[in-house]
């Protein structure tokens, strides 16, 4: 597994300023897709247990409020068990930090019942459609893609949608 990059404060993948890695490899290959450098399986940098302690180690701060999951595609069964690794020891060492991830597939299609699904708190779900594309769209790029708030769908074994209003802290 490898990832593409890390930003160390991001704050337009999710609410509050946040660390974001972008996994590496995707095979949607959506058109216009605004990170279309890392869908090549082979490109950026080998995933290891010293990149997710950098990630954990820059999340220490206090202003840091969580973590922001991309791609590339971060639940491609070649990316899901390291991005499932670093999701659960982020967990553990920040359990007041949220996780949000994005991904192509579907959350009560494919997520719902994988091991990941533990430690998010939000995921955006959908392939990006360029055609339903708008720039107001919050957290999202297209109208097609949900933003879900991963416990209480869990709880409910159906899709319930983040509300904004739902936000503590930030």
């Amino acid at each position: 597994m490898r990832y593409n990059k890390i930003r160390k404060m991001d704050i337009s993948d999710g609410p509050g300023i946040r660390v974001s890695i972008f996994m590496q490899g995707c095979t949607f290959n959506c058109k216009n897709c605004f990170n279309k450098e890392t869908h090549d399986f082979k490109g950026g940098v080998e995933f290891t247990d010293d990149v997710i302690n950098k990630v954990l180690d820059l999340a220490s701060k206090d202003y840091i409020v969580g973590l922001s999951i991309l791609g590339g595609e971060p639940m491609h069964p070649v990316n899901l068990e390291g991005t499932t690794k670093l999701a659960k020891a982020f967990k553990e060492r920040y359990p007041d930090k949220t996780i949000w991830a994005w991904t192509g597939y579907l959350f009560d299609q494919y997520l719902m019942d994988k091991e990941i699904t533990n430690y998010l708190d939000v995921v955006v779900d959908g392939q990006y459609v360029d055609e339903l594309h708008d720039f107001r769209l919050k957290w999202k790029g297209s109208s097609n893609q949900r933003v879900i708030d991963v416990k209480k769908s869990k709880q409910a074994h159906k899709v319930i949608l983040f509300e904004e209003k739902d936000l503590v802290g930030v």
